[in-house]
């Protein structure tokens, strides 16, 4: 799969150890790329812009200029004639990439199953310390997701496959999420509670 960063470009944002390999990283951002940016984005939009990239990753030199702005920023006049920098796409995916390293990067898997890291002259986390951070790398991440979204509305006319979606940005939000309701007859509406139902009645 076509990444559109690599592991050198989270230094840009976030300090992380040089003996953590580039490899390890590239499973973040592959997940936060497929994960996170393309249901943000949009399948018909995301696909578009992976169209326009190298074998490593890079915008193609014919790419149009408003996908290299899109991804790497730009500095525009709004509708009302104010200047608007716009980071770009990097750092949204780079701090939902961080933020998923964080929280898989806590636990190893062993033959004997998943283990927590020790370390000679560190304490590790909690695992509510860890849960916090996450969130404030996601939160990070959905600020700069709020630009992009802006910037798409601002240029909507070079991007008519974007559509703004209402449920995808509420499931960006840190912190547990409801993705929906369960409505099956296990679940009665409230004016049947006072209706005599027995566990025999769920068997049928």
């Amino acid at each position: 799969m076509k990444k559109l960063i690599i592991p050198a470009a989270l230094q840009q944002y976030e300090d992380i150890a040089a003996n953590i390999k580039p490899e390890r990283i590239n499973i973040f951002i592959q997940k936060a790329q497929e994960l996170d940016l393309k249901p943000f984005l949009g399948y018909a939009l995301y696909y578009d812009l992976i169209t326009h990239l190298e074998a490593d990753g890079t915008l193609q030199e014919s790419a149009p200029q408003h996908y290299k702005d899109l991804l790497n920023g730009s500095e525009y006049l709004d509708e009302q004639g104010y200047v608007v920098l716009y980071q770009g796409l990097m750092p949204v995916l780079a701090y939902f990439a961080f933020a998923r390293f964080i929280e898989a990067d806590s636990v190893h898997f062993t033959p004997t199953g998943p283990v927590t890291k020790r370390y000679d002259n560190a304490d590790a986390l909690s695992s509510k310390d860890i849960v916090k951070l996450v969130q404030q790398q996601r939160s990070t991440a959905n600020a700069y997701a709020n630009e992009t979204e802006r910037y798409l509305r601002d240029h909507k006319e070079s991007f008519p496959a974007w559509h703004y979606n209402h449920e995808n940005k509420r499931s960006r939000q840190p912190g547990p999420r409801i993705r929906s309701v369960d409505k099956t007859e296990f679940n009665y509406p409230s004016e049947l509670l006072d209706m005599d139902l027995f566990i025999t009645d769920f068997f049928n």
